[in-house]
């Protein structure tokens, strides 16, 4: 997750046997649909534009894996504790710290009466489990949950356990109760303490529903308490230690060929110790398994990258039974020693990587191997005997010192290909689309012969529009290529259609791009890290986003081969760069002087030495402080972000920028746009960028960014130094002068084409899958010749809808619209609406 994203012939990942029943049931589903009307399309916001698809059935196109799409699973948004884990006590074990959060304290979530304080000495429950809490006689505790609080729901079923102990002969009387403000949620249940640490259970019965209970437990003697815990009994495949239903239900109906855990940025952060006394018990560590596995109450806790606690409650063994029970294959990612996500670190000591090579090849035995050997063993004392059938594992996660990391790999690799030659091993190209560290972690893996490739990045619909042959042009021969985190930029339809768009091309290069899955996975509410996310959830409820409905429809509809098609495509209208210009900063406090415009004929546009005063420009973002200071322009804010400021023409076109620019101080360098429509619409050379480590050239439109391709390098900014910059614009081509010397430039050309289609087949049902997208807001009149005989009916799946729309809590106005199409044949006419997704089923007969 970013925090701003071979053998001559390598092997393929193994295809996962097809589960009975997958595609019967989809038809099932889709038999039901059949006498819903056919759906009509509205009236067109323009009129409607003929386009032709043409399909060669003779010709053969790549195989489509079983696994192809997938999900990728990181606790963030709260998307574990307080999400998919179904446990309902925040803060369970009293292990909340200062070192997760700055306002946490080991009582966060806890309210206490009487005499109650955590402890932490050697009376513990275990050595990992470092605090409890003592509670004194005619004293108790409650807990509030996540969010509103403890949701229940009425006549549903919710068991309690607490660890407890006391040195009180009589024992320790506590009573448990589940209440809201107006009153009772269940009858209260009493358990007695005696004796050392020992676990108590009880169940409660919910009389009525709520979302804002509170769990308490009092005492009538002194006792000490831990591991406080309240789980539905309608858990997902109503396991112990379970996950919560709704939630995983919805990602079961995506039908997810693959789970990849357990990040993300969670994977290759912090320290690489243990959790144990000789590193003393650090609480900000790379995601280590071997914590994870176990009695729940003996597992480590950890600070969690995303500002928040994790209990490891949902760990590995959790991870790899949740990805059998939907069918899925698992992909674990572990640590490679070299820190990502901002941090950006070495880890240079050879014995602690042996040791964590050795945890890998631990780890492939405790998802393979038998119940005689060491970690297969532990597997089944957890109660799963039988192998989970590990096939793929990634090493790393979006390293951005490609060198060191992949010394690192291939120390990984060479291990496990001498133990487990089946295991596919996983490499990565860093967090972003392109740029050095793509392009030389790319050359890294080629030259090593690399079986695949994990490539991360999130960008403006306008990218994924112009990118759709991204993959058209990879090296057959070379790594394959694992998609294993991407999105668009927001959570609206016109993000769905782009990404709709683009995976179309995902499936036209399936010989190349082996595994898809968007990012990320689940989002609380009131708890969101990370922005756009697939499932959206609060206490109660939960709902798909646009983006879920597009990834829904291409996972139940994958096909088992891509069928050769043509498409013509959308009239192009060129017009050249246009726009205002700005200067901005981000983290940083930065002068500016000197600014000049200047025509292509060398008139004189604008002019501006500061020395009348700020009058000419625009405090267009509304951040920062800015005054003009000895006769410059100057933003003295540090800690202000994208502070933009405008002056000039948005129509100019075909000019020359030129500005002065220091910093003064700060984490960064500074922004000096062009091209500006709006805050949300322009170009900016981001000079000394991403704390001060790159630079490169951002497009954004419709809020959304982008790097333009070609623009990235490793420029600082020094600190105290003045620069001259120049920005020179001719047409659709930029070119860029640091100092009087060429710095580099591009030209923003590529046509982000609205309308997109792939066709696959459906050998089990016969099928051929049609699969169109019209991104515009024009209907799309299309000719379509399948080349073949087929029915002359169609089963019809659209989504529609107006580009602004959003799936909330209350209402979901983009949802999958069933239907069947009349007058289909080898050759007819169809037109597919505005705005919309639309999947053709046709059965082939001839």
């Amino acid at each position: 997750m970013p925090t701003t994203a071979p053998s001559s012939a390598p092997a393929a990942p193994r295809p996962r046997p097809r589960r009975r029943g997958r595609l019967t049931l989809l038809t099932g589903a889709l038999t039901l649909a059949l006498a819903v009307p056919a759906l009509a399309a509205p009236p067109a916001a323009a009129e409607p534009t003929d386009y032709t698809l043409t399909v060669d059935p003779a010709r053969q196109g790549p195989a489509i894996d079983d696994t192809m799409y997938g999900v990728f699973f990181e606790d963030i948004n709260r998307a574990a504790d307080g999400g998919l884990y179904a446990e309902q006590v925040q803060n369970r074990s009293f292990e909340y710290d200062r070192a997760d959060n700055a306002s946490y304290t080991p009582l966060t979530s806890w309210n206490t009466t009487g005499s109650a304080k955590v402890v932490n000495d050697d009376g513990r429950l275990n050595a990992r489990n470092r605090n409890y809490l003592s509670l004194g006689g005619s004293s108790s505790v409650t807990n509030s949950g996540y969010g509103t609080g403890i949701a229940v729901r009425k006549g549903e079923r919710y068991d309690l356990s607490v660890w407890a102990r006391t040195g009180e002969a009589a024992g320790a009387p506590l009573t448990l109760t589940l209440r809201d403000s107006a009153g009772e949620l269940a009858a209260a249940r009493r358990v007695t303490a005696r004796g050392g640490w020992t676990k108590y259970t009880a169940s409660f019965t919910a009389t009525r529903t709520s979302a804002t209970g509170r769990l308490t437990v009092a005492s009538g003697a002194p006792v000490a308490l831990d591991m406080i815990s309240l789980f539905p009994r309608d858990t997902y495949k109503g396991r112990e230690n379970g996950l919560r239903k709704d939630l995983a239900e919805k990602i079961a109906a995506l039908d997810p060929g693959f789970v990849r855990f357990p990040g993300g940025c969670l994977v290759n952060t912090g320290s690489h110790e243990g959790y144990d006394e000789a590193s003393g018990y650090q609480r900000r560590r790379s995601y280590q398994w071997k914590d994870t596995i176990g009695p729940v109450e003996q597992r480590a806790t950890n600070a969690n990258f995303w500002g928040y606690n994790q209990s490891y409650g949902l760990g590995y063994y959790e991870y790899f039974q949740f990805a059998e029970d939907i069918g899925a294959m698992p992909l674990p990612v572990v640590p490679a020693l070299v820190t990502g996500c901002g941090e950006n670190k070495v880890t240079d000591d050879p014995a602690l990587l042996k040791r964590h090579v050795q945890d890998t090849l631990d780890l492939i035995e405790f998802a393979n191997g038998p119940v005689t050997s060491e970690w297969g063993k532990k597997r089944a004392e957890m109660g799963h005997p039988k192998p989970f059938g590990l096939t793929h594992l990634a090493v790393g996660n979006e390293e951005n010192l490609p060198d060191a990391f992949f010394a690192r790999f291939k120390e990984f690799r060479a291990a496990i290909e001498a133990k487990y030659p089946d295991i596919t091993v996983i490499s990565n190209s860093g967090p972003d689309d392109s740029g050095t560290i793509f392009d030389r972690a790319w050359q890294l893996n080629r030259d090593a012969k690399v079986d695949m490739v994990d490539e991360h990045y999130y960008n403006s619909p306008q990218w994924f529009l112009e990118n759709n042959a991204r993959y058209d042009s990879y090296d057959r021969n070379g790594p394959k290529v694992f998609l294993g985190e991407y999105a668009s930029q927001d959570n609206r339809f016109r993000n769905a259609l782009s990404e709709a768009a683009f995976m179309t091309g995902l499936e036209r290069n399936a010989d190349v791009v082996k595994l898809a899955s968007y990012a990320p996975l689940l989002a609380r509410t009131d708890s969101v890290q990370w922005r756009p996310d697939m499932i959206w959830f609060d206490e109660q409820r939960s709902w798909g986003s646009t983006s879920y409905e597009v990834q829904k429809l291409f996972m139940n509809n994958a096909g088992d081969r891509v069928v050769p098609s043509t498409a013509s495509g959308t009239p192009a209208t060129t017009a050249p760069i246009t726009g205002a210009v700005g200067l901005s900063t981000w983290a940083t406090t930065a002068a500016y002087d000197d600014v000049k415009v200047t025509g292509a004929d060398g008139k004189t546009l604008f002019s501006d030495d500061f020395s009348g005063g700020e009058g000419k420009w625009t405090e267009a973002a509304g951040r920062g402080t800015w005054q003009v200071e000895d006769g410059a322009y100057v933003q003295s804010d540090a800690a202000a972000e994208n502070t933009l400021v405008t002056a000039g023409d948005p129509g100019w076109q075909n000019y020359d920028l030129h500005v002065k620019a220091t910093k003064k101080s700060g984490k960064e360098g500074f922004m000096v746009a062009f091209g500006v429509k709006d805050t949300g619409n322009h170009y900016w050379w981001n000079l000394g960028g991403w704390g001060n480590t790159r630079s490169a050239v951002e497009k954004t439109t419709g809020g959304a960014k982008q790097t333009m391709a070609g623009t990235e390098d490793g420029t600082k900014i020094e600190t105290g130094r003045s620069y001259d910059l120049k920005v020179q614009v001719r047409g659709r081509q930029v070119t860029l002068y640091l100092d009087g010397k060429k710095w580099g430039g591009f030209t923003d050309d590529a046509k982000a084409e609205p309308f997109r289609q792939v066709v696959t087949e459906d050998k089990k049902t016969g099928e051929l899958i049609v699969k169109v997208v019209n991104a515009q807001d024009a209907a799309a009149r299309t000719r379509i010749d399948l080349g073949a005989k087929v029915a002359s009916t169609a089963r019809l799946t659209t989504l529609q809808g107006a580009p602004d729309a959003e799936n909330t809590a209350d209402a979901q106005p983009i949802a999958p619209r069933q239907s069947t199409l009349r007058g289909v044949g080898r050759q007819f006419t169809h037109t597919f609406p505005a705005h919309s997704v639309t999947f053709l089923r046709i059965k082939k007969t001839g």
